[in-house]
């Protein structure tokens, strides 16, 4: 099989760390595995497993330029004999539907995200996401969403949850001079815990909300907080978290980007993702967890399906300091052999439900069915 993904960019983020492993199952399984997009630092993991970069801009919005990426895509098509083009954002999704229209190929999207729609131009925008000949979610939070917002019917909608590469993150191949040099470099001081929010630096991720929330809790001067990710331009956002963080007495550090997750979230003590709204999955609960790491994550959304509270971790009400105070206390106030216990339940559940082989083989289902 010939399969054209179509994704904006391939930086970090679930919807392009899902392209790569979509490609590198495409691959194994003897197809050829072609993404168009914007390109980004994911391209040489793109390669390592297979896959061919086209590179076009499928992160404009532009509605001409959109127009113009359809016939660039039905072109592809023809000529690289293409099966189903895949959609995984909005703006490349007009384009791949206008070039399947035009071509023998199969439209297939996956609805990434819980979009919003306060107005019917909003909504017609949305609304291609769940029109392909078959629509996949990646949790069941979001294919419920689906079905309210677009009708989709069961013939159409499949759930496939975004999968955990448990070669990548396996407790086991860590490094502990890595994970040593990990805290030295984040500045951790030996008797501080290093609470972890791996996330891209924007509001709704919430970590001004986490920074004020640590800054009332009992044991905040012996806390290194640690906002791992892309500020992807919010530097403005960026300033203001250390502004905050200097004005409550937190400690924090933002070191931008990291490539070796694994190892970020070894080092971390207790792993928290305080998002204000609604995530569709959870990627970052998913992997902390497989990774034996004690997890908070926000009480909605597609965390309620990543957290088993009280088995593999704690689920906080989005916004409620307090509600983060006392389950970041229960945390970081387990002993040794309760930690053991959590962590091997956690990696159990997510080697069992969340697997990246998980998701490679039931998107090559879909494949199958739709060329069939």
């Amino acid at each position: 099989m010939n399969i054209l993904q179509v994704i904006p960019e391939l930086d970090a983020g679930g919807a392009e760390r899902t392209t790569i492993e979509v490609a590198q199952a495409i691959v194994a399984e003897g197809g050829r595995a072609l993404v168009a997009s914007r390109g980004g630092r994911l391209e040489d993991e793109l390669a390592a497993v297979g896959g061919e970069l086209i590179r076009l801009d499928m992160k404009t919005k532009n509605p001409l330029a959109v127009w113009r990426n359809a016939g660039r895509l039905a072109d592809i098509i023809r000529r690289e004999d293409i099966d189903i083009i895949h959609a995984r954002s909005r703006a490349p999704a007009w384009s791949a539907k206008w070039a399947a229209q035009r071509t023998d190929a199969v439209f297939v999207t996956t609805y990434h995200g819980a979009y919003s729609a306060k107005s019917r131009l909003k909504r017609l925008y949305n609304a291609v996401m769940s029109a392909g000949v078959t629509v996949i979610a990646n949790s069941r939070f979001i294919a419920e969403h689906v079905r309210a917002e677009h009708g989709v019917g069961e013939d159409r909608l499949r759930v496939i949850p975004r999968g955990v590469d448990l070669k990548t993150f396996d407790p086991a191949a860590l490094d502990a001079g890595r994970l040593s040099a990990l805290r030295a470099a984040w500045g951790v001081g030996e008797r501080e815990a290093l609470i972890l929010l791996p996330a891209r630096l924007t509001r709704w991720k919430g970590q001004a909300f986490f920074i004020e929330a640590l800054a009332g809790f009992d044991a905040k001067d012996r806390c290194r907080l640690v906002c791992l990710g892309d500020a992807q331009g919010r530097d403005a956002y960026a300033a203001e978290l250390e502004a905050i963080a200097r004005e409550m007495g937190v400690s924090l550090a933002l070191p931008g980007h990291a490539r070796d997750m694994a190892h970020a979230y070894g080092a971390a003590d207790v792993v928290v993702c305080p998002s204000l709204q609604p995530e569709a999955f959870g990627r970052t609960a998913a992997e902390a967890q497989a990774m034996g790491r004690p997890v908070i994550a926000s009480d909605h959304g597609g965390a309620r399906e990543v957290v088993a509270p009280g088995r593999t971790g704690w689920l906080a009400a989005p916004g409620d300091a307090q509600a983060w105070r006392t389950a970041l206390s229960e945390a970081l106030g387990l002993d040794e052999a309760d930690r053991r216990t959590l962590a091997e339940a956690a990696r159990e559940r997510i080697t069992e439900q969340f697997s990246t082989q998980s998701l490679q083989a039931a998107t090559l289902r879909v494949y199958r069915e739709a060329i069939e």
